[in-house]
């Protein structure tokens, strides 16, 4: 009798994960778009390219939290038949399904708002992004935060740079009525945006290694494992990401002012968003992959 042995990977899972993170991504990114590459200083003349921004920014929020949202009504009925219950009991009595669903509604409604110009859906939008995403913390879990703050950072470092390259740059090269100042636009952009990717990337790090070594549980694991495999090849991916962040910030952003600036920022930026994309599917894989087994 031949035993059929489990696969090691479930690629239906990773490809899940993988549309998760791309949707924190967007909702995420467009909360940081807004509360920080918008933060530039303003005259007259350029709101209604702010104005515009803010809108396009808004529908990738939504369009991330309509994507989240599909996630988690194909995950419930999987969800209740683990905890031998039906869906309708699961959320009318499960603390943490009822949060996690009543913060992407609370997002959703806010991302509504917003792209409907509605300027009170963004304070709304962030709080069901950001403590939806922490919701753990609700109900005094706080170990369970770790992949999360890891999540979120990442989503408001990278995300906000994927919605300031569609939202931000690549809509002001091309808005006539802004036409003399894109340049000086474009640079307030990225100035902004630029505290926000250096506190997250930090906390990315941080919250990466505390992540890696609680599954790898020992050194040894990280190149004699399928899972240890794949993490080195995510780090590879960051650290060029990281690089690349690293030559935006050092050598481009002091020279932001001119609109062929702006247009050589947007083009490495794009650079970096396409090795970011690598890092999500191999995270994708990563974490699909079962941990290594811990000493004896």
């Amino acid at each position: 009798m031949i035993m059929q042995t489990e696969p090691l990977l479930e690629w239906s899972e990773a490809a899940r994960e993988l549309v998760g993170f791309i949707a924190l991504f967007l909702s995420a990114g467009a909360i940081g778009f807004r509360y920080f590459a918008m933060r530039g200083r303003r005259i007259e003349s350029d709101r209604p390219f702010y104005d515009d921004a803010a809108r396009r920014a808004a529908s990738l929020g939504l369009l991330g939290v309509l994507v989240s949202v599909m996630l988690v009504a194909l995950g419930l009925p999987a969800l209740a038949g683990r905890r031998h219950t039906t869906v309708s009991h699961l959320l009318s009595s499960d603390a943490a399904t009822m949060l996690q669903v009543g913060f992407l509604l609370l997002a959703l409604i806010g991302f509504a708002m917003a792209s409907s110009r509605r300027a009170v859906g963004w304070p709304i939008a962030a709080l069901g992004i950001i403590v939806g995403t922490l919701r753990a913390a609700l109900l005094g879990k706080w170990s369970s935060l770790i992949n999360p703050v890891h999540s979120l950072a990442a989503g408001l470092w990278l995300g906000t740079l994927f919605v300031l390259v569609v939202a931000g740059l690549s809509a002001v090269l091309v808005h006539e009525r802004t036409r003399e100042r894109r340049g000086a636009i474009a640079a307030d952009m990225v100035n902004g945006f630029s505290p926000l990717a250096l506190t997250m990337g930090a906390v990315v790090v941080l919250f990466g290694v505390i992540t890696a070594w609680r599954h790898l549980h020992q050194l040894s694991n990280l190149w004699s494992t399928p899972y240890g495999y794949a993490l080195i090849a995510k780090l590879v991916f960051v650290a060029f990401v990281f690089g690349l962040g690293a030559w935006n910030w050092r050598w481009q952003r002091p020279l932001l002012g001119a609109e062929t600036t702006a247009v050589s920022i947007r083009r490495s930026s794009i650079g970096e968003l396409s090795i970011a994309v690598m890092v999500l599917f191999i995270t994708a894989i990563l974490v699909s992959l079962p941990s290594p087994k811990g000493p004896g």
